[in-house]
């Protein structure tokens, strides 16, 4: 494994999972900033070549789908064990038994979903250090933040880190409860289901099966399928509509030293980004006193620089 390899991976550790196109960037970057000169090996290749290293120490990059769209993700799976206390590191007792009671929840209910007030009335419950509904609150934002969980209006269901890495313990801890995928046999957390025969698909499973189909039919007993078909996720369409959007994402790979040296570190730089400090002062574009910006000279695809201003003090 070499120091582009290394570097991939300590960063991916920090980041816990990552969308394919942060990974393919990700990639580039290790390169270079380790060796620019080399042909930048085929990230499928790539992965494989760290996971021959990792397999000794029970850990592998994993390659899922987002339930929700279909959006390809990585992320570091630990193999040595498969009881949430592979979180231990990162949570309390009593916030372990929060996300436990959370994930009963979301595998018990049709939905996949399970809303932050039935989540809060499990408070009296839990293991160890009382928890106020308060500090529960904060908890919940805690696991969104670590991508634990994600939140949609007040109701949370399992990241995809979570499915990655929990598959096999949510499958011999909840046996009765848990849901498969018709079409690509993965556990399914939320999707859609046939109101004939019952069977399941995930979002992405369903558009793609009925991609080009006007009158869905369920793969199982036949019947008509009465959802609505999501579009397949289509990343080419997505680079051409979001491609500044994905830039000014500011995703931090790594926190250089700063030109002078009593400064602190800062952590806002992007692999792609020239940074550039500016002092105190109203903002350049808005008006609005910052504390302190950054400004981000971002190559464009003609050659050319424009100035981006961070919308966060730092």
């Amino acid at each position: 494994m070499t120091d582009v390899h290394r570097r991939f991976l300590q960063l991916l550790m920090t980041h816990g999972v990552l969308e394919e196109r942060d990974v393919k960037r990700l990639q580039k970057h290790c390169y270079k900033v380790h060796d620019c000169n080399a042909t930048i090996e085929k990230l499928e290749d790539f992965i494989n070549n760290i996971n021959s290293v990792l397999e000794s120490l029970y850990i592998e990059i994993k390659k899922g789908v987002t339930e929700d769209d279909g959006r390809p993700i990585y992320a570091l799976v630990n193999l040595a064990t498969t009881s949430i206390s592979k979180m231990a590191s990162d949570f309390a007792e009593n916030e372990l038994d929060l996300f436990r009671k959370a994930l009963e929840l979301i595998i018990d209910s049709d939905t996949g979903f399970a809303s932050s007030t039935n989540i809060l009335n499990l408070v009296d419950q839990l293991k160890g250090k009382k928890m106020r509904k308060k500090e529960a609150e904060h908890v919940l934002q805690k696991f969104v933040q670590s991508k634990w969980l994600i939140e949609k209006e007040g109701e949370f269901t399992l990241h995809g880190r979570a499915i990655l890495e929990m598959d096999q313990y949510i499958r011999e801890t909840y046996p009765d409860a848990v849901k498969v995928c018709n079409i690509c046999r993965s556990l399914l957390i939320q999707g859609q289901s046939c109101e004939t025969c019952g069977i399941r698909m995930h979002l992405p499973c369903v558009a793609k099966y009925f991609q080009s189909n006007s009158e869905p039919h369920c793969p199982h007993c036949n019947d008509y399928w009465p959802h609505e078909v999501p579009e397949v996720f289509d990343p080419e369409k997505e680079r051409e509509t979001g491609q500044l959007q994905q830039t000014l994402s500011l995703l931090s790979w790594d926190h250089p030293g700063p030109a002078d040296p009593t400064r602190p570190l800062q952590h806002c730089a992007g692999p792609f980004l020239t940074k550039v400090f500016l002092p105190q002062g109203p903002c350049p574009c808005c008006g609005e006193h910052l504390p302190q910006v950054c400004q981000f000279r971002i190559p464009g695809p003609s050659g050319f620089y424009s100035d981006v201003y961070c919308d966060s003090p730092i």
